[in-house]
């Protein structure tokens, strides 16, 4: 493969073959992390996507949703549309008040878009700092406060998708934030990005001060070298530094390896959280709190 051809995505596993959740789930149960996707002649991809077109659509994932007994989701955009929302706006109007969106924007959008996509159920605008890791700092989080000052009055949220080593130099700036911000897949704070256990440290500070929140999703991202374990670790340790500041996401469909079990992923939150109670503030309430369903 060379440097600029896309990863193959592979088959969704078909949803009656996931596993079942080995415990409760608990009423109001939400994935606060997944992706849609639809047809390329109706909703093209970047010029360069880093994988191509994923078999995950709305109907595929309401039928994994029965199997795990979910109520509710949040559909983020992909990289694969950048800033083109179109497809998830569509799929956001007719999955209906079950759903809400993620999207992401250029920074010079106006008030009425951000308002059309506020009535169509965005609640969170979704900042790629991979994409500007290269920046200097100050340009990043000038970028940041940008963002947040257009979208604050509609009520959203931030969500960082942010390699580990930027989440690590923006700590002390998150932590002056005025608006609530999630960190996409446990802060993916890598070993092998130089990252310590101190840095992780500061980033459970920072939640049980801030207005950070963590998402407790896409656990394979962060096992590469690491190992499931490790990985296991750092969930429990996040669950046990700030409950009612962590949610769950099943980033389905798991690019490019569309393969993998969701309903598996779903089951590590009881070796995370074997506590029924907590698993409830997890999965239910505080997501219902911070995405606003009712």
């Amino acid at each position: 493969m060379t440097a600029h051809e896309p990863l193959l995505s592979q088959p969704m596993r078909p949803a009656e073959t996931l596993e079942r959740p080995v415990f409760e789930m608990p009423g109001g149960a939400v994935d606060a992390h997944m992706h849609i996707f639809g047809p390329l002649d109706r909703y093209p991809s970047v010029e360069r996507p880093h994988y191509t077109l994923p078999d995950a659509t709305l109907v595929q994932f309401r039928a994994a949703m029965q199997v795990l007994g979910l109520r509710n989701f949040v559909i983020v955009q992909p990289s694969f549309y950048d800033t083109d929302n179109r497809c998830l706006i569509d799929n956001l109007k007719a999955a209906g008040d079950i759903a809400r969106g993620v999207v992401m924007v250029e920074p010079d959008i106006d008030a009425a878009t951000l308002q059309a996509y506020t009535d169509a159920g965005v609640c969170g605008v979704r900042l790629d700092l991979f994409k500007r890791a290269q920046l200097p700092l100050v340009e990043i989080q000038a970028y940041i406060l940008a963002m947040a000052a257009k979208v604050a009055p509609f009520g959203w949220h931030l969500q960082f998708y942010a390699p580990g080593f930027i989440v690590r130099d923006l700590i002390d700036f998150l932590g002056a934030l005025e608006i609530d911000y999630v960190i996409d897949h446990m802060g993916y704070m890598l070993e092998e990005d130089g990252l310590t256990e101190a840095d992780f440290a500061r980033l459970l500070a920072l939640m049980t001060q801030g207005r950070c929140w963590l998402k407790l999703s896409a656990p394979y991202r962060l096992a590469k070298k690491r190992g499931m374990d490790a990985v296991n670790e750092i969930a429990k340790t996040i669950v046990a530094a700030a409950p009612e500041r962590a949610i769950w996401g099943s980033d389905w469909p798991h690019i490019p390896e569309g393969a993998r079990d969701t309903g598996a992923l779903l089951n590590l939150l009881a070796i995370w959280a074997p506590d029924p109670a907590v698993r409830k503030q997890i999965l239910s309430d505080n997501p219902r709190k911070l995405l606003g369903f009712a």
